[in-house]
């Protein structure tokens, strides 16, 4: 496994979009009631609510953070916002995605077994996957994972041909 340049991967997030872009449409809102009828006191109410609450929302919209995916011919790098996971080109024998509302990457190392990371929240669990997005498909984690020169993991119980070995 060698890669030549780095391959990076930014997994989308639907919720940092409909944040940020429903916050901006409150502000827009906000801002029309309170031009359309600015000696009205309901508008006026109306309107400086709706471009806070919309401020704010917009706000933490921008602040969530993406997971993003990184390899080079180092490293290996999760990041999510401070969380940042580093192991060694050399130390990842292959992946596996764990499927669901919520995609997971798992990491083997040479022997096959998993590489345990600690929990994203700070909490003492530690886990054997690295949480990424719904808005991900596998397909494209499969791509990255084979561009950088990651096998995927065999999970079959045989471990002969497809017509099981005998």
């Amino acid at each position: 496994m060698s890669v030549t340049e780095r391959v990076r991967l930014v997994c989308p997030l639907g919720r940092k979009h409909a944040e940020s872009w429903g916050g901006v449409a409150l502000v827009a809102a906000g801002a029309l009631a309170i031009v359309l009828n600015p000696t009205g006191w309901a508008n006026l109410a109306l309107g400086i609510v709706l471009v806070l609450g919309g401020a704010a929302l917009a706000w933490h919209g921008f602040r969530t953070h993406q997971p993003v995916l990184e390899i080079d011919t180092e490293e290996f790098r999760y990041t999510l916002g401070r969380y940042v996971v580093r192991i060694p080109f050399s130390e990842i024998g292959s992946y596996y995605v764990l499927r669901g509302r919520t995609r997971s990457l798992g990491l083997c190392d040479t022997t096959g077994r998993p590489h345990n990371f600690p929990s994203v929240a700070g909490r003492r669990a530690s886990r054997p996957y690295l949480p990424l997005t719904g808005m991900v498909s596998p397909a494209r984690i499969d791509a990255f994972m084979s561009a950088a020169g990651v096998p995927p993991r065999d999970r079959s119980l045989t471990s002969g041909g497809p017509s099981g070995g005998s």
